[in-house]
């Protein structure tokens, strides 16, 4: 069996959108790789590490990663699953114009490998893959809806570039790959903080320093980001939700639609998926 699939579900003059998925056979490091161009990477199901240089970057649904054209990397699967994602290639005159000049390195290179994305970007890469999979966004709809979604991945108040030592986002990239190893599982902190080899107090003050948010509310997004993912596939609700940790179909249907403007069910009714 293939390692990958790749499927372009959009491909304008403006935009290109692949749904790329990779089953994660291989766990350690790979041969070194080069992107031909410029593309913004949104993880939607799993988790993967990219390693450029001496820099690595967990990639899952919380953030976008950034593939420079011509830049050398090597992928690795810590975690068990395989990754899914939605990559998004733009013009290079469309991306120098949405981009941040501060964020940019050159016209099309972006100067780090990720930033967090909020929780209506998640819902839009949600939005795309699902209405362009059954045929029901027009390529004028899609573009649009492609170029919010880059522009809030990009903006400083949508989303958020990661701060703090080398150290310190080291630390926070094993705590995430722990809470990704198992999204149902309701962690405690010691258990959390005994896993990366620091006491509670510190995780939760690098954490929060680093992501500028909690441990748990990174947690919940990672959780809603799979519910996301799940929902084209699942008609029982309240399975769904405890299936993913929640205590109950009320906590999941207030949690989902807090993040995301509407309940689990409205989505699903919206997007035509039931």
């Amino acid at each position: 069996m293939s390692q990958f699939s790749c499927q372009t579900i959009l491909s304008t003059s403006t935009v290109r959108l692949r749904d790329v998925i990779c089953n994660g056979a291989c766990r350690h490091r790979s041969a070194e790789e080069c992107a031909h161009s410029t593309s913004l990477v949104y993880p939607y199901r799993g988790v993967f590490m990219r390693h450029v240089g001496r820099s690595d970057a967990v990639a899952e649904p919380n953030q976008v990663i950034f593939f420079n054209g011509g830049e050398g990397y090597r992928i690795s699967h810590p975690v068990a699953g395989g990754d899914a994602c939605l990559d998004v290639k733009v013009s290079e005159e469309v991306l120098s114009e949405l981009a941040p000049k501060e964020q940019l390195r050159s016209s099309v290179s972006f100067k780090r490998q990720r930033r967090r994305i909020d929780a209506r970007a998640q819902a839009l890469v949600a939005l795309l893959r699902y209405s362009l999979g059954r045929g029901i966004a027009e390529p004028l709809e899609a573009e649009t809806l492609t170029l919010t979604l880059i522009r809030r991945s990009l903006g400083e108040r949508t989303s958020y570039g990661a701060a703090g030592t080398y150290g310190r986002e080291k630390l926070v990239d094993r705590a995430k790959l722990v809470l990704s190893s198992d999204l149902a599982r309701r962690w405690t902190l010691g258990e959390v903080a005994r896993a990366v080899g620091v006491s509670p107090v510190y995780l939760t003050q690098v954490f929060q320093q680093v992501e500028a948010m909690p441990l748990y509310r990174y947690q919940l997004r990672l959780r809603l980001a799979r519910a996301l993912d799940l929902l084209g596939s699942h008609h029982d609700l309240t399975a769904l939700g405890l299936e993913l940790g929640f205590s109950s179909h009320s906590h999941f249907s207030s949690s989902f639609k807090q993040a995301y403007g509407r309940t689990p069910a409205e989505f699903q009714r919206s997007l035509r998926l039931r």
